[in-house]
């Protein structure tokens, strides 16, 4: 045996041994981040429960969400009116967070957003249409239709960006997305101003969670959640993408499946949340980088942080917007907007300063 060979004998129980220690810190670090992301979700939810226009007091809260009793006008403000918009707030908030980290994994775009892809402007685009034309449906339909606006717009982005040669790219799915989102957009602020339904418009244009009822809830819930849920066993696929092609081919990865796949499990995130709510941006560009930064970048970590994460910033987004002017409300997407846009701002100057 030489010297070196016993060296590395020697070495390697003492390597073994360091790592141990630093696996489980690096798991206590990130279960110690899960789980105060989730405290502050839960204290963000209790806050924009019990404060607003009128504020309520603990017991008061507690009894209505536990022990709901209809006669009771406080009861009733709370489980009628704020319950149901702050966990949609919550829920949306993590949908358009994860939708935002798949599109950044998938397109290697650090801007990446649901508006790279065209899905609050197709959105918006049937809005208008049915605004101009059938302006008495029910609100739950008008939500069937912006979904599939939405749908539209993104099969669009994909026949753009697979008509040229080569197929699909990372790039040309972010072009494609600019190229409809600029398109649908113009059309539609032509039906608005053609209609004159800039009034009526303004909520889609702005968002808002404050419409959302326990009708709609029901069947956005369960659905959000389960393709959340899904999103995260995409991650593992996601984070060799956002390695690079060569990398994910050489591991075997079906690059053109997981893309589809991926693509395709945003559009019902970002589709089903902006029919909802309406076009509230920033989220998903803001909160994937936040959790990116604080996780590492394993998408199985940086998914699930960027819903927790998500949830909470549109929780207090919301309640910010209910807080800044009572008893008048402003639109939840220009309280994003004050964190989102210089956060774009700063991004897009790093972006510039590493071409």
């Amino acid at each position: 045996m030489d010297k070196h060979t016993a060296s590395t004998e020697r070495t390697a129980p003492e390597v073994a041994s360091v790592a141990r220690p630093v696996l489980r810190a690096g798991r206590i670090q990130q279960a110690l981040l899960f789980t105060a992301s989730a405290v502050l979700l839960a204290l963000a939810i209790f806050a924009a429960i019990s404060f607003g226009a009128k504020d309520l007091t603990v017991s008061t809260v507690w009894s209505a969400v536990f022990h709901y009793d209809r006669s009771l006008m406080t009861h009733r403000i709370i489980h009628e009116l704020r319950l149901p918009r702050v966990l949609g707030a919550a829920i949306i908030g993590a949908a358009l967070a994860v939708a935002g980290s798949l599109i950044q994994g998938i397109t290697r775009n650090p801007l990446g957003d649901t508006g790279v892809l065209g899905i609050n402007a197709g959105a918006m685009f049937v809005v208008a249409v049915s605004f101009a034309f059938f302006p008495d449906l029910p609100y739950g339909t008008l939500i069937i239709l912006s979904f599939l606006g939405a749908l539209m717009s993104t099969l669009l982005v994909f026949g753009l960006g697979a008509s040229a040669p080569g197929g699909l790219t990372p790039m040309r799915i972010t072009v494609s997305g600019a190229v409809t989102a600029a398109l649908l957009g113009s059309m539609t602020s032509g039906i608005a101003i053609y209609f004159d339904l800039s009034q009526d418009l303004a909520f889609w244009y702005a968002g808002g969670v404050a419409g959302i009822k326990w009708s709609q809830l029901k069947i956005l819930a369960p659905i959000l959640l389960i393709v959340i849920a899904w999103s995260m066993g995409l991650a593992r696929s996601i984070s060799l993408i956002s390695m690079g092609d060569e990398v994910a081919l050489n591991l075997g990865l079906n690059l053109r499946r997981i893309r589809l796949l991926g693509l395709l499990t945003v559009v019902v995130l970002a589709g089903l949340s902006v029919s909802a709510a309406g076009a509230i941006g920033f989220v998903g560009l803001v909160v994937p980088h936040i959790a990116r930064k604080l996780i590492g970048v394993d998408y199985r970590q940086i998914v699930p942080l960027s819903a927790l994460l998500g949830a909470v910033l549109l929780v207090l987004a919301d309640l910010g917007a209910r807080m800044a002017n009572p008893p008048e409300e402003l639109a939840i997407g220009i309280m994003v907007s004050f964190i989102g846009v210089p956060f774009f701002l700063f991004l897009a100057r790093k972006e510039r300063r590493e071409l």
